[in-house]
């Protein structure tokens, strides 16, 4: 039996790290093949070794701008995130609310940030990142709100009238049965909506605002013809959304195990 078990865990280790980790190298052979063989242009597609020269020679202007991009989505996910968890906790409670967001939050699933960031920019001035935040703020609130309000209503009605011949405050039973069934519903919209808060946030920095972020400087070294320095802070861009992602997806890893136990 154990010896199954290891070998089970083994093909799970390849399927989850291996096979991607290896089919990456080959991709990036090609890919190293195809530019230095003449067939793709230079101006068209960096070698991915240009790219990782200048990602080592430019690494701490891109870890400056991986910061401020990084705390605008943070802001914006933590906010945009509590906002949802307090609307759902509403909408779930009092059947008019759920009828009054509805349209709210389909509005807001389809606003495009191209169109949104250059309003936001200009309303709180071209040094403030608060219009920034906001964006990833609205980009978070969809998937959050909709996992929150999905997993509020997946408590059991028979735990609900348990906790009523409790006599149980409405708090009570939110703390102690709904948020907790909720839990793992709640993280998997939160790690949905950490890679768009990331997304948002670089693509709000190509319309105007403080200089600095990864956006910002990936638009100004594309215009400047430097695609392979512009290529290396997408890379950066790419790896804070791969943090992200997995700091979120532990999260949601957590709250499945603290539901199952």
């Amino acid at each position: 039996m154990s010896a199954a078990i290891t070998t089970g865990r083994r093909h799970e280790a390849w399927g989850v790290v291996v096979a991607p980790v290896a089919l990456g190298a080959v991709g990036v052979s090609v890919w190293q093949l195809l530019v230095g063989a003449g067939i793709v242009e230079e101006y068209l597609l960096p070698s991915p070794a240009a790219i990782a020269g200048e990602f080592s020679a430019f690494l701490p202007a891109i870890t400056s701008g991986a910061a401020v991009t990084g705390l605008n989505a943070f802001f914006g996910l933590a906010v945009g995130s509590l906002v949802a968890v307090f609307l759902a906790a509403l909408a779930q409670a009092a059947r008019p609310v759920d009828g009054m967001l509805g349209p709210i939050v389909a509005a807001l699933a389809v606003v495009p940030i191209v169109a949104l960031a250059p309003v936001l920019n200009t309303m709180f001035g071209a040094d403030s990142q608060i219009g920034r935040q906001v964006i990833a703020g609205v980009a978070a609130f969809t998937p959050v709100f909709l996992g929150t309000l999905r997993g509020l209503r997946q408590a059991l009605p028979v735990h609900r009238d348990l906790m009523r011949v409790y006599a149980a405050t409405g708090w009570q039973t939110l703390r102690t049965v709904t948020l907790p069934t909720a839990l793992p519903h709640i993280s998997t919209g939160l790690r949905i909506a950490s890679s768009l808060a990331v997304i948002s946030a670089l693509v709000a920095e190509y319309f105007g605002g403080p200089r600095g972020g990864l956006g910002g400087l990936i638009s100004t070294y594309a215009a400047q013809s430097a695609y392979a320095r512009s290529w290396a802070f997408v890379i950066g861009a790419i790896l804070l959304g791969v943090v992200f992602y997995l700091v979120t997806a532990g999260l949601e890893r957590l709250a499945s195990r603290h539901r199952a136990g």
